[in-house]
């Protein structure tokens, strides 16, 4: 006999695998579009989320990643010549990571790759806010 504990942990189960094959989804689009711009997928990553100036700590938190591997990252994209490192306005021991002109235009480039047969681009635009939302509250337990 199935007890309703049993049948929530099945739904849950199914519910986390269903989460984990999308984001195993994402994360190869994410590297098969990478990879037409000669970047990795942190490399792409980092410039996805570079929106506008911020600290590496920034970064790292919207890469979901520690600041060591962040500071990995973005060494090699300086060297590309994609990311400057600026003084921070208010934080003389911060600097601010700032997209080049080449890094600029290498993002858009990227941006526009990354929605194209883009794991999500089957759901409808109301299909996404519904999903971000349940996402959302799922992820601050509210």
């Amino acid at each position: 006999m199935t007890t309703p504990a049993d049948t929530q942990a099945i739904a849950e189960r199914q519910l986390c695998g269903l989460v984990n094959g999308l984001a195993q989804r994402i994360a190869e689009h994410v590297r098969e579009r990478a990879a037409t711009l000669g970047l990795t997928a942190s490399q792409a990553t980092a410039l996805r989320e570079m929106s506008g100036p911020m600290t590496m700590r920034e970064l790292a938190e919207r890469m979901s990643c520690e600041p060591s591997n962040t500071t990995f990252v973005v060494d090699k994209l300086e060297k590309q010549g994609l990311v400057e490192r600026h003084p921070h306005p208010t934080d003389r021991r911060a600097k601010h990571l700032v997209l080049t002109a080449e890094g600029a235009a290498l993002r858009e480039r990227l941006l526009g790759l990354l929605v194209v047969d883009s794991p999500l681009s089957g759901l409808t635009p109301q299909d996404q806010r519904v999903l971000h939302g349940l996402l959302a509250r799922a992820i601050t337990g509210s």
